[in-house]
């Protein structure tokens, strides 16, 4: 019923609430991971399902995603000490000419509320920063957006380059945007396209458990 409740705040947006319920699980000897799986993930999960499906939109995302870091605050330390693991680990940005961010901002929530882990490079990121990135945090997936029709072609461009940099083979490649299509994402050599944040966590999730 606790993590119910964890879970109903959440989707709620009562950071409050979440915050005061993730102490009252960990003083009940509620594990960490039960707490952040079945509280926490679950209930971010919820709220990404229904973002997909329209019955909510991105200030219910981004309230919802406030009140899961308030938790997270409060646990983050307990699973380190107790060794326990994010699923998995991201690089996410927006290409080089492009400033938007509210696609690559809601698909970062939407990892996040899987469980993942993301290195957040920002916008108007270039090739030689990505493959920096990518020697230096090694992560599972690599999420590239591109907003703009001139912007797009960026991500292929940038595939050839951790192509020739060797690191293709040691990180899967997801691409997404407005004009981004999943027939663009085969053409560039991509592992996958989503066309929506819920739909890429989804899919994250899915090439992790599938391995490099």
């Amino acid at each position: 019923m606790l993590l119910e409740n964890i879970s109903q705040s959440l989707q709620k947006g009562k950071a409050k609430d979440v915050k005061t319920l993730v102490q009252e699980a960990l003083d009940k000897k509620l594990t960490p991971k039960d707490t952040l799986e079945n509280g926490l993930i679950h209930g971010m999960s919820i709220i990404g399902e229904k973002f997909k499906k329209n019955e909510v939109f991105v200030p219910e995302v981004l309230i919802a995603a406030r009140a899961m870091n308030t938790g997270l605050e409060i646990l983050r330390p307990v699973l380190s000490k107790e060794g326990v693991k994010p699923m998995g680990k991201a690089i996410i940005c927006t290409v080089q000419g492009d400033l938007h961010d509210i696609g690559k901002n809601l698909v970062k929530i939407m990892l996040e509320g899987k469980g993942i882990d993301c290195v957040d490079l920002g916008v108007d990121i270039p090739a030689d920063k990505i493959v920096t990135a990518i020697k230096e945090h090694k992560p599972d997936i690599l999420c590239l957006s591109a907003l703009l029709t001139t912007t797009m072609d960026y991500q292929r461009l940038i595939i050839e380059v951790i192509e020739k940099e060797n690191l293709r083979n040691n990180v899967k490649i997801m691409v997404g945007g407005a004009p981004v299509t999943e027939k663009f994402a085969k053409d560039i050599g991509a592992d996958g396209y989503s066309a929506d944040a819920a739909s890429a966590a989804s899919l994250a999730v899915k090439l992790i458990s599938e391995g490099v």
